[in-house]
C-alpha cells in the first residue's frame, strides 16, 4: 500500500427506518477536517487524477454507485486501483503528494463526500489553491 493512504469500508447501522454510517468521529485517528463537500459524478466520468502539495483528502463513497479508485506515488512509481463497490460505505484517505483520481464505474449517479484537512484557496478564497492536475497527463490514466 502506498505510505499514508487508509482506505476501509464503513459500518452501517441499519432499521427499519434504514441506515446510517458514522463516517467521521474525532477519536477515530490524527486527523482534523477544515471543510467539507459533496460530489456527484456520473456514470463513466472521472475526477482527477490531480494531487496536493499540503493537503489530505477524506473521501466518503456512499455506495450509490461503483467507484474504480486509481492512486499514484510519483516517487517510487507505486500503482495501486481500488473498487469502492455498490451499496457499501468506503473511505479512502490520501495524503499529501499521491496522485489521485476515481471513475464511476457503476450504472448510477455516484455521491462522494470529502473531508479535507485544507480550505479550498485558503482563508476567505484569497489563497492559491493546492492542486496540481493530471488529466491530459498519460503517465496517470483514468482509463
Amino acid at each position: 500500500m502506498i505510505k499514508g493512504v487508509k482506505i476501509f469500508e464503513h459500518k452501517k447501522f441499519f432499521d427499519d427506518r434504514g441506515w446510517l454510517s458514522e463516517v467521521w468521529r474525532s477519536d477515530s485517528f490524527k486527523y482534523s477536517p477544515e471543510m467539507g463537500y459533496i460530489s456527484v459524478t456520473h456514470p463513466g466520468k472521472s475526477r482527477g487524477p490531480h494531487e496536493h502539495c499540503h493537503q489530505t483528502d477524506y473521501f466518503v463513497f456512499m455506495g450509490a454507485s461503483e467507484f474504480t479508485i486509481k492512486l499514484w506515488d510519483k516517487n517510487t512509481g507505486e500503482k495501486e486501483e481500488h473498487v469502492a463497490p455498490k451499496d457499501k460505505i468506503t473511505i479512502l484517505v490520501v495524503p499529501p503528494a499521491v496522485i489521485h483520481g476515481y471513475k464511476n464505474t457503476g450504472d448510477t449517479n455516484g455521491c462522494v463526500l470529502n473531508l479535507p484537512d485544507r480550505l479550498y484557496a485558503g482563508k476567505n478564497k484569497k489563497e492559491p489553491v493546492d492542486e496540481t492536475r493530471h488529466e491530459e497527463d498519460n503517465k496517470y490514466p483514468m482509463d
